[in-house]
């Protein structure tokens, strides 16, 4: 992806300026700091490309949707509905605030389906932790319909999906908040760094004070500030700040290329057998990071795999064995193994997790191979990579 691609002059006098003033702390300081405020710029630049009301820089995409959940008041024994495709800190970050993770079932959107959703609803359902998956984005309308209706919490965490929208809206801004990633793999990186969205003033307000102590952040004197809520340490770094600035003014350039380059190797591989492509909810508003490609089952999905393997074809990912995103390598999670007793723990799980049943979601997952999308990419390397898939799949 773009955030581990391009790097330049941009990168670097971002990062000079808070060199220069030696001010790597987010907040105060204002003589020192000689108006560099990186966070703040970070903030108002996803601000003004989601059309956000209000942003929150943070150290990481695990901390902004631990924290979205949080201000958006998810806690101790609400029962969350989330996907069991996702990168596992979606599901730590339920167990740690004390939630109580009830999975669902998803759709060739690769995020969970209004069905699902309905299907795993319980008179004790709190709230719905929709994931936006591999760039895409999920069918809102039906899932907006059914959250409404049911009076739930919605959170997003569009981790992977950052640029993303759906029929003009960001994801991220259709609940309560939402959160994004921009680690070393997203299409911008800060190096670590998370942001959190919302369109809700108190909702910003409770996580601007949850991720830094509870300060409130009134006035100059940090050492007097009050303290509204319990809260711990998620502050970003102006200098990973200074580095998210300058990658993510490149995003609307990079989705441009992306989707461009999506659109080519779709139209190279759609006419072979065996390949289909995911869904999206809104085919407009991908990102364009991922091409996701379906083969007809997961038998013929793994000896692909075993093919690209022996060709040398790297960039890929096979999801239905991935320690990270998807459940059936969770062991930890479905088994509750903690260093320290959690919530759940004490007041019991809502499911079976080791003998849990969404068999929509094992097909699709296991029929489902991701290549991660550069923007880099030039022509000669796309028709490359269709002629190395190609080439697997008439192996088969």
């Amino acid at each position: 992806m773009a955030g581990t691609e391009l790097y330049g002059a941009e990168e670097r006098r971002e990062i000079q300026d808070v060199l220069d003033t030696g001010i790597f702390f987010r907040f105060n300081h204002d003589a020192q700091r000689q108006n560099h405020w990186k966070a703040k710029n970070f903030e108002n630049i996803v601000k003004a490309q989601t059309g956000a009301a209000h942003a929150l820089a943070v150290s990481n995409g695990s901390a902004a949707i631990m924290a979205a959940l949080a201000a958006s008041g998810i806690g101790t024994g609400d029962e969350v509905i989330c996907p069991p495709f996702t990168y596992v800190a979606t599901i730590e970050a339920i167990l740690l605030l004390g939630a109580l993770p009830v999975f669902a079932e998803i759709d060739e959107t690769l995020c969970l389906s209004a069905d699902g959703i309905k299907a795993a609803l319980t008179p004790k359902t709190k709230a719905v932790c929709l994931v936006h998956m591999c760039g895409g984005n999920a069918h809102m309308d039906a899932i907006m319909a059914l959250v409404q209706a049911k009076g739930l919490i919605l959170v997003e965490d569009a981790g992977q999906a950052y640029g993303a929208q759906y029929k003009g809206t960001a994801v991220g801004l259709f609940g309560r908040a939402g959160a994004y990633s921009f680690d070393f793999f997203k299409i911008a990186t800060a190096g670590e760094g998370g942001v959190l969205v919302t369109n809700h003033a108190q909702t910003y307000s409770w996580a601007d004070n949850y991720c830094d102590h509870g300060h409130s952040h009134l006035g100059t004197n940090r050492g007097m500030e009050t303290h509204p809520v319990i809260g711990f340490n998620f502050r970003i770094s102006e200098l990973h700040a200074a580095i998210g600035c300058a990658q993510t003014r490149r995003v609307p350039e990079i989705i441009k290329k992306n989707r461009a380059i999506k659109q080519q190797l779709i139209q190279l591989l759609s006419a072979h057998k065996l390949f289909s492509f995911a869904a999206l909810g809104d085919s407009e508003g991908d990102s364009g990071t991922f091409l996701n490609l379906f083969l007809p089952d997961t038998e013929t999905a793994k000896v692909f795999v075993d093919h690209l393997n022996a060709q040398g074809i790297g960039g890929f990912n096979y999801w239905y064995t991935n320690m990270y995103h998807f459940i059936n390598q969770w062991d930890h999670i479905t088994h509750l193994r903690t260093c320290s007793k959690l919530p759940i723990e004490v007041l019991g799980a809502p499911q079976d997790y080791k003998s849990l049943q969404l068999p929509k979601t094992q097909a699709i997952i296991g029929r489902l191979v991701s290549f991660g999308i550069r923007c880099t990419w030039t022509d000669a390397e796309v028709h490359q990579l269709a002629e190395s898939l190609l080439h697997a799949a008439n192996r088969i």
